[in-house]
């Protein structure tokens, strides 16, 4: 089984191919590929290449599918004995990403 851990948005996330994920919104239009250049570790068949940060030579191909929100969340302040209550909502933009290849570099 191969697989990798790319590097997105501040977070990090386990990709194989095939696999969708929803990551924060990117700039890509639906529709339009593009390539996650930093990869933290990288695993086939049982062999862990570790990043150093990154591992060098691995490119992650992958396909915009859609731009969406997520859930909403509830943020509410209260304060004591002086009838402040305040409750608002946010709603974070997210990309569901389809990812088509890992590849890495011939040796």
């Amino acid at each position: 089984m191969e697989y990798a851990i790319v590097k997105t948005g501040g977070k990090q996330y386990k990709v194989s191919k095939d696999s969708i994920i929803e990551v924060e919104r990117l700039s890509s239009k639906p529709g339009e590929k593009f390539s996650f250049e930093e990869i933290i570790l990288h695993v086939v068949d049982g062999k862990v290449k570790l990043g150093k940060p990154i591992v060098k030579g691995v490119v992650v191909k992958a396909e915009v599918l859609e731009h969406f929100k997520g859930e909403k969340l509830r943020i509410s302040k209260f304060k004591a004995k002086s009838k402040y209550r305040r409750v608002t909502g946010h709603r974070q933009y997210l990309t569901k990403v389809k990812i088509l290849d890992i590849l890495m570099p011939l040796r």
